[in-house]
């Protein structure tokens, strides 16, 4: 029987990594499809700039053979496509999208909301200047005298549904007059009336707690020119001070007056699906 050495060392055994997984080698698959050319780009990152999905679902979906490029289907993912193929999911065509943007301006007054003026005016698009490469422009329209929230963007579609009156946008103003309100004209503002171009419904209005009757908050959805100014003209009233305070969601918190600031991811879908 062969006895232990007490005075004999052993060995420390090195121990085991816990993360380390003993696993077959496999393939890339980048590799394993054709050699990629130099103007192109991966597959799964076109369907995902094409506004389909996220680029780890784009994968699935290209697996799945539910993309085809050129009338082939291609169930690699790291397959690379050019500019001039024409790749289509589920049967339709798609395209990248080019980068989209989203600022939000707290604009002044004394401010024109439009791309260029011919009188020479400070517009908007001079505050945002330098901001991004991008061409953008607001959507809907601030005028000269109003001052607070407005969106400037290069997303055509977000616009056009922003600005499109079946999606009533809610929009809250904060008016303030140059005398004091009369209740009954606010509930008869409240109730609906009719201007020349038409009949008006406010979603909310109220006189603003500790300002004596001079200050308006009122809430709208109907996006005719000037149609806030013009409601309080009808019962006699100059306006002297207007600020939307709200947009389609967004307020003006953490924004000062004159800046501007991008838009966050989530702001982005929320402007998208749930506006």
């Amino acid at each position: 029987m062969k006895k232990n050495n007490p005075n004999k060392k052993r060995k420390k055994k090195s121990p085991k990594n816990p993360f380390h997984k003993k696993t077959r080698q496999q393939k890339n698959p980048i590799q394993e499809s054709k050699s990629p050319t130099s103007d192109g780009i991966v597959l799964n990152k076109y369907v995902a700039l094409s506004g389909i999905c996220s680029r780890r679902k784009a994968v699935e979906h290209i697996e799945k053979g539910e993309v085809t490029v050129n009338g082939e289907t291609i169930t690699v993912p790291y397959h690379k496509v050019k500019t001039s193929d024409v790749v289509q999911f589920q049967g339709k065509t798609i395209q990248p999208e080019d980068k989209k943007v989203y600022l939000l301006l707290n604009k002044p007054t004394n401010c024109i909301t439009s791309l260029h003026d011919p009188e020479g005016r400070k517009t908007v698009l001079d505050i945002v200047q330098g901001a991004c490469s991008e061409r953008i422009y607001p959507v809907g329209r601030l005028d000269r005298n109003t001052s607070g929230l407005l969106l400037l963007t290069n997303d055509g579609d977000l616009a056009k549904k922003l600005s499109h009156p079946s999606h009533e946008v809610k929009k809250f103003y904060q008016v303030h007059l140059d005398k004091q309100v009369d209740p009954e004209d606010i509930e008869t503002i409240k109730k609906g009336f009719d201007l020349e171009d038409g009949p008006v419904a406010v979603d909310a209005i109220g006189i603003v707690e500790g300002s004596k009757g001079f200050d308006v908050g009122i809430e709208i959805h109907i996006g005719r020119n000037r149609i806030v100014r013009r409601i309080f003209e009808h019962f006699g009233y100059h306006v002297k001070r207007l600020d939307r305070v709200y947009y389609a969601g967004l307020t003006k918190k953490d924004l000062p007056r004159g800046r501007y600031r991008y838009l966050s991811p989530k702001e982005v879908v929320m402007l998208k699906h749930f506006v």
